[in-house]
């Protein structure tokens, strides 16, 4: 019996991403696994590129009636209801560090007798991830708060924002506003990246290096003594680029942030860890999108607005996709062996999910 994924269509609003593409599908083809792909005209490739290589085309959201031996293949979170779920699926299922609703996504999996493979939990020998989207969002939460940093200075309101063909579209487009903004100014933003050293981290000063604006670069050597950090609040924009596992004291507190002196007016929180003790910046409760990408935290003359969208990468959907889905496809070649590898311990994870739930574990 061959190995069957079927890439599914993503739900959630403004995600154009996709796991797959047509190059990597093409490569699975050729080893001999057997490949279904939803049709969607949200995905940044058209559905046409992968029946070209050969993949099957099919409704989207018909991964419920698939075959129960193949592997379901998304990105972001499957749609929200009480259907057990049979299947094994491989996504990033944000219910292994207390995010809301996990206990009811893992009580899916287990009535269906379904497993998850977190993608955000797929580590190769060195536990080290094998894939994951960290520049892109670090790039695109850098772009948005730089661009809500614009706003503030020009006194415009917040604006929706959308997805953009490349990142060299997204930095021109960052860059007019900026060159306006300083105008009004009179200075440039001055931005402190915290995990600078990281995949995200690295996005984020990529960003700011790019429209030429200093920062200053944190990591673990800066942050061990523990926050709240005042020097945050000397800098224009903070952009939070840290993952975190355990607890650890906050970087800023709602009294913090009070402080007279603060220059701060925007955070760009790109790790979105915002629920439970994980949260490195307990100063909000809700995260943004698209949409509305900004939630002011203290107005008057001197504004603290936030961004916490929960999937940046999707302001860049074809790149991010490309290089994601070549990071992933050693892993997905080795699907045919899932009690093997990467496969098994993201197997393992969610086994000890499972059994935590059913001891009641929080």
């Amino acid at each position: 019996m061959t190995t069957h994924i079927w890439s599914r269509a993503e739900t959630k609003p403004s995600e154009a991403r996709t796991a797959l593409v047509p190059t990597g599908a093409a490569a699975l083809l050729e080893k001999g696994f057997t490949l279904t792909v939803e049709r969607s005209d949200r995905r940044c490739i058209p559905s046409e590129a992968f029946a070209e290589v050969g993949c099957e085309l099919v409704a989207a959201g018909s991964w419920t009636a698939a075959p129960t031996n193949a592997f379901v293949l998304g990105l972001k979170e499957l749609p929200a209801n009480q259907s057990p779920l049979s299947h094994r699926h491989i996504y990033f299922g944000h219910v292994y560090k207390g995010q809301p609703g996990w206990r009811e996504i893992l009580r899916r999996f287990a009535h269906g007798g379904g497993s998850l493979y977190d993608l955000e939990f797929l580590v190769a020998d060195d536990h080290r991830r094998v894939a994951a989207f960290g520049y892109w969002a670090g790039f695109a939460g850098a772009a948005v708060a730089v661009k809500t940093w614009c706003q503030q200075q020009l006194g415009d309101a917040p604006k929706p924002i959308s997805p953009y063909s490349t990142k060299q579209a997204l930095l021109s487009d960052v860059q007019l506003q900026l060159d306006s903004a300083i105008d009004a100014a009179g200075k440039k933003p001055r931005i402190i990246v915290i995990g600078a050293k990281g995949r995200s981290g690295t996005g984020a000063v990529d960003l700011a290096k790019g429209l030429d604006l200093k920062t200053t670069e944190w990591d673990i050597a800066e942050t061990k003594t523990g926050g709240p950090f005042d020097a945050i609040l000397e800098h224009d924009i903070f952009v939070n680029c840290v993952l975190v596992f355990s607890k650890i004291p906050p970087f800023l507190t709602l009294e913090s942030i009070k402080a007279p002196t603060r220059q701060l007016t925007v955070v760009s929180d790109v790790s979105c860890d915002l629920y439970g003790e994980l949260n490195p910046i307990p100063i909000y409760d809700t995260v943004t999108s698209f949409q509305a990408p900004t939630l002011r935290i203290i107005d008057g003359h001197r504004p603290l607005d936030l961004n916490a969208i929960d999937n940046l990468p999707s302001l860049l959907p074809l790149e991010a996709s490309e290089d994601f889905a070549s990071q992933l496809l050693p892993s997905l070649l080795q699907l045919d062996k899932p009690d093997s590898g990467v496969w098994a311990r993201a197997l393992t994870m969610f086994n000890r999910k499972i059994l935590e739930l059913k001891e009641g574990k929080p």
